[in-house]
């Protein structure tokens, strides 16, 4: 059966950095990086997607093949964000309510970009005001960092005072139940549109 296709809007893709960093000089290779890792995630080019293990917010390891035969929607993010990933997480948890019954054949997975300040206790807390069955993974930088270009998802940390903000991509991944690669749409799609896509891919399985 024909898997459902998700297209990828450009238009929202070449804005999908999120405006967790304030606006600040950046170096040319470094927006260079950036361009070309959106330019890959919107034409398909070059291998998307592939297995991982990282730690669960409840300290448990965990890979993505103990999600076969589960639709799985996959976020970076972190928890200091100030807009962008409370705004998405709202639409996700929206998303699991309206999927009914259905949300059982689904799972939210929540890669924190900054592993650092995102303990495991945190992550539990902070998802958990979203939508508990949101699945906080994090793990060792390097580790985080492999998850992150594996799936083409850009970030970089932005002096910010005293502290620093994570400036990221911030796309809605799709893996299909063999784990592969299913398509991605941009930050600030909405919870009914996110349920049809998960239903068209529920519905062709």
């Amino acid at each position: 059966m024909r898997r459902p296709r998700v297209a990828l809007a450009a238009a929202f893709a070449a804005a999908s950095v999120s405006a967790c960093a304030p606006q600040a000089p950046a170096v040319d290779a470094e927006k260079l990086r950036r361009a070309r890792m959106m330019e890959d995630l919107m034409t398909g080019r070059g291998a998307v997607g592939g297995p991982f293990t990282l730690t669960d917010h409840h300290g448990a390891r965990r890979s993505l093949a103990e999600f076969r035969g589960r639709l799985v929607l996959l976020y970076f993010g972190y928890t200091f964000c100030p807009d962008v990933c409370p705004t998405d997480l709202v639409e996700l948890g929206a998303l699991l309510r309206r999927l009914g019954r259905d949300a059982r054949r689904v799972q939210v997975l929540f890669v924190t970009l900054d592993p650092e300040r995102d303990s495991a206790k945190h992550l539990e807390a902070y998802l958990g005001a979203f939508d508990g069955r949101i699945l906080g993974l994090t793990g060792e930088a390097q580790e985080v960092r492999a998850v992150a270009r594996r799936y083409k998802a850009y970030f970089a940390k932005v002096p910010a005072g005293s502290t620093y903000l994570v400036e990221h991509s911030a796309n809605f991944y799709l893996i299909d139940g063999q784990g592969g690669f299913a398509g991605s749409l941009p930050p600030g799609t909405k919870a009914e549109r996110l349920e049809d896509i998960v239903r068209e891919h529920l519905a062709a399985r």
